[in-house]
C-alpha cells in the first residue's frame, strides 16, 4: 500500500501483528522493498516482529523524481575525486526523512530500524537525527562513507555503472545477473534459475534506473558520515560480509569502533548480498539486537 510519507508517495509493505514491536527495513540502492525477501520476513514475524518494509523514494512503486533530471555521474565522479562539492537531486537525509514519515504514517512512535548498503547511510541519518524514535539499529553492509576506509575495485566499479545491452526485460536481467555475480557472497552462490526468476520479478515490478542515478548522486555528495555516528545511541549490530567486494569488511571495523557498544557480526563468505541460506542468521542477529533495547514503549502518534 502506498502512504504520503515526508510529503511524497512511499509504498510500503506491512506483515505481522499490529500490535507488535516494528521493524523497519530499508533497502540499498535502487533496490525495492521486495530485496528484502519473504523468507526473512516471515521469520521476522515469526520472532514477534511488525514488519514495515518500504520502496525508497525513485525506486520500486514510489514517487519518481524525473523532474529532477538525470545526473551526470562521470562528471560528478571526477568532482568527487577532486574534492570538490557536488549538487545532488536531493540528499540521504531527505530519504531518512522519508523513512521517519513512514513511521508517522503508521503512527509508529518508535521503530527498530535496519538498513542494507544506501538503507544503512539512510538508517544512520535517521537513528543519529531521530534518536527517540530509533530503538535498535541493524547496519547490513554499509558504510560511514568516510575516505580513509578501502574504496571497491575498478572491475566492481565498472558493473556498478554499467548498462544493459537494451531496455528489454530479458537484457536487463541478463545485466542484474551480470553485476550480482561481481558483488554477491562466493561461500553462497544462487541458483541461476532461481536468481532470474527473482531479477525478473523485480524488474517486472519497477525498472527506474534514472533513479538509480539519482540516489547513487546522493550517496556520493552524503560524504562521510563520521560525526553523526557519535550521536547514535540506540543497541547497534553491523552485519557484513568479510568477502564484501563494493564495501570492504573494513568499513564494518570502522562503524564498530565510532558507534558507542555497537557489536560486530563478520560473515565469512557473505558478499554484498542476502544470499537464502543465511536469512536464519541475519533474522537471530536482528532479533538479539533488539532484544538489546529498552522494554517496548505503548506510545503511538496520534
Amino acid at each position: 500500500m502506498r502512504v504520503v510519507a515526508n510529503g511524497i508517495g512511499v509504498e510500503i509493505d506491512d506483515q505481522g501483528p499490529p500490535g507488535a514491536e516494528a521493524l523497519l527495513l530499508i533497502m540499498g540502492l535502487g533496490m525495492q522493498l521486495i530485496g528484502w525477501p519473504e523468507e526473512l520476513v516471515r521469520m521476522l514475524v515469526a520472532r514477534g516482529f511488525r514488519v514495515v518494509r518500504m520502496d525508497n523514494r525513485d525506486a520500486g512503486l514510489s514517487q519518481g523524481f524525473d523532474h529532477l533530471g538525470v545526473p551526470n555521474l562521470p562528471w560528478a565522479g571526477l568532482r568527487h575525486a577532486m574534492h570538490l562539492p557536488l549538487q545532488a537531486p536531493y540528499g540521504i537525509a531527505d530519504m531518512a526523512d522519508d523513512a521517519l514519515g513512514v513511521l508517522d504514517a503508521l503512527g509508529l512512535a518508535q521503530a527498530h530500524v535496519c538498513g542494507a548498503s544506501m538503507g544503512g547511510m539512510i538508517a544512520q541519518h535517521l537513528a543519529a537525527r531521530h534518536p527517540q524514535r530509533v530503538k535498535s539499529l541493524t547496519l547490513m553492509m554499509t558504510t560511514s562513507g568516510s575516505r580513509r576506509l578501502p574504496q571497491p575495485s575498478t572491475r566492481v566499479k565498472l558493473a556498478l555503472l554499467a548498462r544493459p545491452a537494451s531496455q528489454e526485460r530479458a537484457a536487463v536481467v541478463a545485466h542484474l545477473q551480470r553485476l550480482m555475480r561481481t558483488i554477491g557472497s562466493p561461500a553462497y552462490p544462487p541458483g541461476p534459475q532461481a536468481e532470474r526468476q527473482r531479477l525478473d520479478a523485480a524488474v517486472a515490478r519497477a525498472w527506474r534506473p534514472a533513479g538509480t542515478a539519482r540516489q547513487l548522486m546522493a550517496v556520493v555528495a552524503d560524504g562521510d558520515r563520521t560525526p553523526l555516528l557519535a550521536r547514535i545511541g540506540a543497541p547497534t549490530r553491523v552485519i557484513h560480509g568479510r568477502d564484501d567486494p563494493l564495501v570492504p569488511v573494513a568499513a564494518s571495523h570502522d562503524l564498530v569502533a565510532r558507534i558507542a557498544g555497537a557489536a560486530a557480526d563478520i560473515v565469512p563468505g557473505m558478499g554484498h548480498d542476502l544470499p537464502l541460506q543465511l536469512l536464519p542468521h541475519f533474522a537471530q542477529g536482528i532479533a538479539q539486537n533488539a532484544a538489546r533495547a529498552a522494554p517496548p514503549s505503548m506510545e503511538t502518534i496520534a
